[in-house]
């Protein structure tokens, strides 16, 4: 169950702008250190050999560490040779209210528990975990497990220094909000917080479960996780995220293989207008045979990774 953990940094955005702690602000971190030659970064060009039409795409990290910038210089080639901006979300979201729909979809009705519903095996490793977090265990007590998973895990992320506003599509919903740049986005909120809220009530359990057995791989994890999405190595992320993902073939199909198909019809109408824009979705997405390259190469679009691409 690494996939659903994984899920928050590599698919799911607003999953983590609903319970990410702020570690700090993107903005200006491009810009504070040089950029140094070396990992070519996970940016992808797509063609229409028709049109013209042209799509940087763009792998993401929802939750970033400020040591894990700047970017490789692909992103930034990416963002200044588009005329807009995709994004999972649209920029105007308002994200700020995440939290309060995930607290109500997130909280079980009167009288119910979280005990009741994974467990007293499960809820002592919760109260355990609460002990060394400082959490009072109440402020869990009422919480669906997939909530609680959610909790635990981007609590640790913020343990690590990681955070949503370091992530890297809020360091370009920035940038494109100072410099004007229109932008979009491919889904609701509200569609993604039901992606969460619409598990079984099993897939919960196994979810939580999993994520309280390895919270203390998370930071060899992530830090794995990060090399090889610098590196643009899409062998290892797709190893990372599918590695127990087979005992579960619904939880693919829900958060990554059906959400591709859906975004389809909108990139493909961007290169069908021959449009030039940069879109910005996890990582995740670009890998398998369900993922966004393989889909736009099996409808004939040429599609490369940055470092093979000569620029005009």
């Amino acid at each position: 169950m690494h996939f659903l953990r994984r899920l928050l940094c590599l698919t799911v955005l607003a999953a983590v702008c609903a319970c990410g702690r702020d570690a700090g602000q993107a903005e200006s971190v491009q810009g504070g250190h040089p950029v140094e030659a070396g990992p070519i970064g996970s940016v992808w060009v797509v063609d229409s050999q028709d049109t013209g039409g042209r799509l940087y795409l763009c792998g993401t990290i929802h939750i970033l560490r400020k040591e894990d910038y700047p970017l490789a210089p692909a992103y930034e080639a990416a963002y200044s040779r588009s005329d807009k901006l995709v994004f999972e979300l649209p920029p105007d979201a308002a994200k700020a209210g995440a939290a309060a729909r995930m607290t109500q979809l997130g909280t079980l009705p009167p009288g119910a528990t979280l005990e009741a519903e994974v467990g007293s095996e499960t809820w002592s490793g919760v109260k355990k975990w609460c002990a060394s977090r400082g959490v009072p265990p109440f402020s869990m007590a009422r919480m669906r497990p997939w909530l609680a998973s959610l909790m635990i895990t981007n609590n640790e992320y913020a343990v690590l220094g990681a955070s949503p506003d370091m992530g890297v599509d809020q360091h370009f919903e920035k940038r494109a909000r100072r410099d004007g740049k229109p932008g979009e986005g491919l889904e609701t909120l509200e569609f993604q917080i039901q992606l969460f809220a619409g598990l079984s009530k099993e897939l919960q359990r196994v979810m939580l479960d999993q994520t309280l057995a390895e919270v203390g791989t998370l930071p060899e994890e992530y830090d794995k996780m990060i090399e090889a999405w610098k590196h643009g190595r899409l062998d290892d992320l797709q190893s990372m995220l599918f590695r127990e993902a087979a005992k579960h073939p619904e939880l693919m199909e829900i958060f990554l293989a059906a959400r591709n198909r859906a975004w389809m019809a909108r990139l493909e109408d961007l290169l069908k207008k021959g449009e030039r824009a940069m879109v910005l979705v996890g990582t995740g997405h670009f890998t398998a045979e369900t993922g966004l390259l393989h889909l736009l190469k099996e409808r004939g679009y040429l599609v490369r990774h940055y470092r093979e691409m000569k620029e005009d």
